[in-house]
This record gives C-alpha cells, sequence and structure tokens, in this order.
C-alpha cells in the first residue's frame, strides 16, 4: 500500500465533495475554497504557487492523500505561519474518511507533510488539534510532536499545539 499526497485533479470531483460532505458532520471543511471543480483547482494550484494569495491565508499545499489510486483523505500544508496559525492552525491539517480511519493513513500523511516542510527548509512544524481529538493527539505524538501547551482557542474550546522537530527521511 503507497500513499502519495498530489495535487487535486479533473477526476477528483466526485470523491472531494463526497468527503466534504461526509466530514461536514464532523464540523470539518475538507474542501477550503468555493466554486466550481475547475475553480476549486484554480485556487488550490494559485495557494500552492503563491501567487495572489488571500488575506488571511498563507501559501500553502492542499494535497490529496492517495493510496492506491484511492483518496482517503486530504491534508494543508501552510508553507509559513501567520498569526492566527501560530495560535490555533498550525502548519499542517489533515483528514481522513471515515470509511479509511484507523489504518494509519493519519500518521503517514502527517509524516509526509513534515517531510515536505522539512524539504522547505522548516525546522521546527506546530500541528494543533482540538483539545478533545484523542485520535489526532495519538497520531501528533506518534510523528514526534512535543506538547507546548493547551490554549483556548476562538471558537470557545481549546486547542492542543505541538512541535515536531523536521528532518527529511525522503
Amino acid at each position: 500500500m503507497t500513499m502519495t499526497l498530489r495535487l487535486p485533479g479533473p477526476g477528483d470531483e466526485a470523491d472531494c465533495r463526497r468527503l466534504h460532505e461526509e466530514l461536514a458532520n464532523d464540523g470539518f471543511e475538507f474542501l477550503q475554497h468555493r466554486g466550481s471543480w475547475d475553480e476549486i483547482c484554480a485556487a488550490v494550484r494559485r495557494e500552492h504557487d503563491g501567487i495572489d494569495v488571500a488575506p488571511g491565508r498563507v501559501p500553502a499545499s492542499w494535497l490529496l492523500a492517495d493510496v492506491d489510486g484511492e483518496v482517503v483523505g486530504r491534508v494543508s500544508i501552510r508553507h509559513r505561519l501567520n498569526d492566527f496559525l501560530l495560535q490555533e492552525g498550525g502548519h499542517v491539517g489533515y483528514a481522513v474518511g471515515l470509511a479509511h480511519r484507523r489504518r494509519g493513513h493519519a500518521t503517514r500523511i502527517l509524516r509526509l507533510a513534515v517531510d515536505d516542510l522539512a524539504r522547505r527548509g522548516v525546522e521546527r512544524i506546530l500541528v494543533t488539534c482540538d483539545d478533545t481529538n484523542v485520535a489526532s493527539a495519538g497520531v501528533i505524538e506518534k510523528c514526534g510532536g512535543v506538547l507546548e501547551d493547551i490554549a483556548p482557542s476562538r471558537d470557545g474550546g481549546a486547542k492542543r499545539r505541538y512541535w515536531i522537530s523536521a528532518s527529511p527521511t525522503s
């Protein structure tokens, strides 16, 4: 079983929209842009290339987690932090579809994201999760995350803030 992280393409719309609807029930937005599929892919590409990045956002790679041709999840790899990301969002945000959980996919996604950031020269990577998200906290810790603190978030909850020391493995 081989996982790759890749930009979305023309054949990914149905899977991505299905995962977006599925994860919306958990309050998670799989798709971070709106519009037609062509508009979404163009926005993802611009953000990836750091072109015309919207106010409040940073250059980032929004990539699909593909396992042997099947989309199992996605990751947002933020190339740098702004104030919001430093407090709540971190360098990496990831999700795995419900049918694909508990198979190690989240751990592999995070490891690949850490490798990507290390290749970009980021030495300390911030990864956050809701304080109540025990599964994500476990993934982050398994990938070397060291808990800095648990801080209040804008939604009234709390975020666990972890730092991972980066060194490229691939």
